[in-house]
């Protein structure tokens, strides 16, 4: 059956929450196998979650964001509140089964109102540049390169005025 973006909600959740760790083991196992060009293992994975955690992406210092067509999760985004009027947007997921429906667009549409929401005048994000989905993604909301701003996996940093 076919997946269109007008199936799909976008709502809050606890990034401990058991259909947030689901789609974030996606994530990191998506990450992953990308990055060594082949399937990760579940110790890989379970390993990336722990160096890289989430539990600060929840109120007051971050939003986790889920996408779901029915009952099922097929996405997530995060925002990392910082100082200055400034956040980072983080986990942008869409599980391969979801992808371009749409859900993509959608996801990057509700963490920019929810970064507007808390102020956020500028947002920027990280990625890999063998993650071309993400890139075209990002591209496409207007999202232009930028300096390096941290240092660790990425090798691609880009940022947005939300003004």
């Amino acid at each position: 059956m076919a997946m269109f973006a007008t199936d799909v909600e976008i709502s809050p959740a606890r990034p401990d929450s058991a259909e947030a760790r689901a789609v974030l083991a996606d994530y990191f196992r998506d990450l992953v196998s990308r990055h060594h060009g082949r399937e990760a293992t579940d110790a890989e994975v379970e390993a990336e979650m722990r160096a890289d955690p989430s539990d600060y992406l929840c109120p007051p210092g971050g939003l986790f964001l889920v996408a779901r067509a029915g009952q099922t999760v097929v996405g997530c985004v995060a925002l990392r509140l910082l100082p200055g009027g400034l956040g980072e947007v983080m986990r942008v997921f869409v599980e391969p089964s979801a992808r371009n429906a749409g859900v993509g667009a959608l996801l990057m549409r509700a963490v920019e109102a929810a970064a507007r929401s808390q102020g956020v005048t500028r947002v920027r994000l990280d990625t890999r540049t063998e993650l071309t989905e993400a890139r075209r993604l990002y591209t496409k909301h207007g999202y232009r390169p930028t300096p390096p701003f941290n240092t660790g996996w990425a090798d691609l940093w880009f940022e947005k005025s939300l003004l």
